[in-house]
């Protein structure tokens, strides 16, 4: 498993999206490195890490966080992850619930919806789009065997039903302080799955962003973003 560590501090965990790798982080890096140590790892498959099994589940990747925390002896963490690193998140903080302190969960959702399905369709019938082609070669180092490998994982999960499957009882067993980030352009999870999620977690937060995509914390939004997110995860006032 690849990883980066850079800064001080008390440990914050940075998850990326699927098809991309730790290197997404990047334009949030330099402020955040000032306030916390940074544990930012490639994901199973992604970037500099291996996936001998070839198949992709969120559960195993919550399972894999968790072994590099151990290697680095650190038993609790604050943490931010990106639609996969979001549901990532989820796994871990119902699974071992006292190690996540507190988590910011982007473009992320509890099951997959219908509108999901169909674009995870599309990519298993045609390849993934150009777009998301080159942003996933930008964090492949073994080239296009790996981007095909990662697009036909994400074509795969238009069949799962039991990796991402999380009733509302069960979010509400997750202890961590929760800010859900979300953008109502959302193409794939509509505004109704964080406002649900919002509801079912305890004591958490809800950020709709107007005009905000899939992952509405870059460009325009990212001044913003770290506006918000760094008092909520330094605690110095609640999120909005």
């Amino acid at each position: 498993m690849s990883y980066e560590v850079q800064g001080a501090g008390e440990p914050l965990l940075l998850l990326h999206g699927f098809g991309g790798c730790g290197q997404d982080w990047q334009p949030f890096v330099a402020l955040l490195a000032r306030h916390f140590k940074l544990i930012i790892p490639d994901l199973r498959g992604h970037g500099g890490s291996t996936n001998r099994a070839g198949r992709f589940t969120h559960r195993q990747a919550a399972a894999d966080v968790f072994a590099l925390l151990d290697q680095l002896g650190v038993p609790q963490v604050r943490a931010m992850g990106i639609s996969t690193g979001g549901m990532t998140l989820l796994h871990m903080a119902t699974s071992q619930a006292s190690r996540v302190e507190a988590m910011v969960l982007i473009g992320a959702t509890h099951y997959f919806p219908e509108q999901a399905r169909a674009i995870m369709r599309k990519t298993s019938q045609r390849g993934t789009p150009s777009e998301d082609a080159r942003r996933a070669t930008d964090c492949a180092p073994r080239g296009d065997a790996q981007v095909r490998e990662l697009m036909k994982q994400f074509g795969e999960f238009k069949d799962s039903y039991d990796d991402m499957n999380f009733t509302v009882p069960y979010l509400g067993t997750i202890k961590a302080r929760t800010l859900i980030v979300h953008g109502d352009r959302d193409e794939f999870f509509p505004i109704s799955i964080p406002v649900e999620m919002y509801r079912a977690i305890p004591g958490s937060a809800l950020w709709i962003i107007p005009n905000g995509d899939h992952v509405p914390i870059f460009g325009s939004h990212a001044r913003e973003f770290q506006e918000v997110v760094l008092p909520f995860l330094r605690r110095d006032r609640p999120a909005r």
